[in-house]
């Protein structure tokens, strides 16, 4: 089943982003050579593709895992909440429509 991560950054939390992002995107990418990931990027903190030093507010996954439970653990061990950049993160099943 498919499963939405939705989480948001800490204020002020682009560098520790910007840091933790090479072994955060290499989990993404273990996921898409799975063949388990819908999509997956962040929210702009500003209405810009590239938000320079406003950073962003969050992010945004969605992926198939087994369970809730695993898509949970998976988010739990995200690089990001470990970097302090999360605050909040939520997973919810997600029923694809389009495309």
């Amino acid at each position: 089943m498919l499963y939405a991560i939705i989480a948001v950054d800490h204020p002020n939390s682009l560098s520790a982003r910007l840091q933790a992002r090479p072994a955060h995107l290499a989990r993404l990418e273990a996921l898409r050579d799975e063949g388990r990931l819908i999509l997956a990027g962040p929210h702009p903190a500003i209405d810009s593709p590239d938000p320079g030093e406003a950073g962003f507010s969050g992010s945004l996954i969605v992926a198939e895992f087994p369970d809730l439970a695993a898509a949970e653990a998976w988010a739990a061990d995200d690089p990001y909440r470990a970097a302090g950049v999360y605050s909040a993160v939520g997973v919810k099943p997600f029923k694809q429509v389009f495309p």
